[in-house]
This record gives structure tokens, sequence and C-alpha cells, in this order.
């Protein structure tokens, strides 16, 4: 049998005028003519025996024919897209990407790259943000950052640090003066006159009154947020009390828009943890990265298990 398959550049036309059903948008994106493609498209045809388009009140068409012939090869297209720009990020010298999920690329990843860069220039993060950790070490990711316990099978987890829950607020709570109209809060019985923040559910705050063995706190009331940031954003404008992630609540902290008005930290049952893959955890740029990230987060577990969170 003859070989059947069609000229790539025709079915190039194909799939860039069926997509915009135009023969002028798709020449002005593929930097032809309009009459080339009119040309790649009569040619196609001719190939296939079978008309693919039509005209009608001066507008393009597909035929029955042409419709079900490009959701077919449409995948196909955007497949070749995506291996070509894998390709790329993997061919391109010192690059790395790394996916994580928002909240931790915003509050702990990002303000620290300079640092990475620092020791080593010849290497470029590309950070991707992807709104569910686990599962985003995809072909096009090198490295990723999960949040769990750690039982993720086929994929090398190395622990990041014990995260621990701890309850940050405005400064201006503590104020004789604060603007809400509520007492400060200097004491752990405060606690109850005080709006509490609440992460995705109310188990946080439940599990944190009963270590520190304080009544009265309102842990069924407040508003919840589906995103940490979110809660530290609420934090941050003084709606509320969060009880939030050290890793993520630090950087506020550090910079005094955040404080710590009690001690008394909560170990998380969740952790973060640096992935890749078994056979390329002793790749350079890989563990360069790791390395990193590793120290970076084992000089900061050791000034809150010191008790150097506020």
């Amino acid at each position: 049998m003859a070989n059947r398959l069609p000229p790539l550049n025709a079915l190039r036309a194909f799939e860039a005028s069926a997509r915009q059903l135009s023969f002028t948008r798709a020449a002005e994106e593929l930097f032809v003519t309009q009459a080339a493609i009119s040309h790649q498209i009569k040619a196609l045809e001719e190939h296939l025996g079978i008309k693919l388009f039509m005209r009608k009140n001066r507008s393009l068409l597909l035929t029955e024919e042409g419709q079900s012939y490009y959701l077919d090869i449409k995948d196909i297209f955007n497949s070749l897209h995506e291996a070509t720009e894998r390709l790329l990020v993997r061919g391109a010298k010192g690059a790395i990407t790394v996916s994580s999920q928002a909240s931790f690329a915003i509050q702990w990843l990002v303000p620290r790259l300079s640092a990475f860069n620092a020791l080593h220039g010849d290497i470029d993060v590309r950070i991707k943000a992807v709104d569910q950790a686990e599962n985003s070490l995809t072909e096009d990711v090198d490295i990723a950052i999960y949040y769990g316990r750690g039982s993720w099978p086929n994929i090398y987890a190395e622990k990041l640090h014990t995260e621990y829950l701890i309850p940050v607020c405005s400064p201006l709570l503590l104020q004789e003066n604060a603007a809400n109209g509520k007492p400060p809060l200097l004491t752990l019985e405060d606690l109850s006159h005080h709006t509490l923040l609440h992460d995705t559910s109310r188990k946080g705050w439940k599990r944190w009154f009963k270590q520190v063995n304080v009544k009265g706190g309102n842990v069924n009331h407040g508003p919840i947020f589906s995103h940490s940031t979110m809660v530290l954003q609420a934090a941050l404008y003084g709606q509320g009390v969060a009880l939030a992630y050290s890793v993520l609540a630090k950087p506020d902290i550090d910079a005094g828009r955040l404080v710590c008005p009690f001690n008394d930290v909560l170990v998380s049952k969740n952790s973060y943890f640096i992935v890749c893959r078994e056979a390329q955890k002793d790749n350079g740029k890989i563990a360069a990265f790791r390395q990193w990230m590793l120290d970076m987060v084992r000089a900061e577990q050791e000034q809150i298990t010191d008790g150097q969170i506020n």
C-alpha cells in the first residue's frame, strides 16, 4: 500500500486554518501568504480525495469530514508542541524547572532565589506554580515540592523539615488601642475575644487549644480560607489570629509584619518534601538545588526549635 501520510506543511496549514476558521489568520500565524495556505489546503484535499472546507456567506466552514479530521489531529499537534517545549527546556544549559504550590513558592522559595543564584549563577531556575503539589512531577519538571507525609511511590522524596503550626497576628492586635475595638491580645485567655482565622478547616485550632489546655477559644467560628497565603493576608490586615505554617509565615515574622503572641507551637502531621526522580537525584543541577534547599531550611528549623520564632 502506498504511503498515504500527507506532507507535514499541508497538515500544519490545515490545522491552523481549521482552528482559526480563516486562511488569512492561518497565514499570519505561520508567516506565509494566504495564497500559500490555499495552495497547501488544495494539495491536501487532492491527496486525501476529500473536501475539507466550504465557504458560506463569506465565512470559512469545515465540512463534516474536515471537522472529524481536525479533532483527530489537533491533539497530535499539541503533543508535538509540548514535546518540543520540553526538549528546549531540558536542553537549555543549566536550566532547572521546579514545581510547587503557589503559597510555598510565593512565601518561601521566591524570596530566597537570589541566595541560590549567588551560589549557582550558571543554573537558571524556572518556577512552575501548581494548585495541587502531588503528582506535579511531570515530564517537564525536574524537582517538585510536595506537602504530605512522604509516602509517594516511585519517586525520591527528602523531608525538608518538621512543619509547625504557630499562632500569628498583626502587631496591632497587641496594642491597648487596637483599631478593632477588642482588648489587646496579651494572654491565652484573650483569644476568646478575637477572631480566629482558619485554613480549609478548623481542626488545627482545635488541636492547638487542646495542647495548650486553654478553654474558651471559639474554634467553631471565624472565616475559612482555601489557600494558606489568604490566611496570612487576613492576619496581616489585622482581621484576626491565624494558626499559620511556620515556613510560610517566617518572612512576614522576620519583617515584623506579623508577630507570634505565644510561643506554643503545634507539630503538623504533614511536612514539605523535595522530590525528584530516583535516577536523577545525583544529577549536578538537581543535586545542587536539593542541597541548597536542605541547608537553608535546616538553619531556619533551628531558629524555630530554639524558640526564636518571634
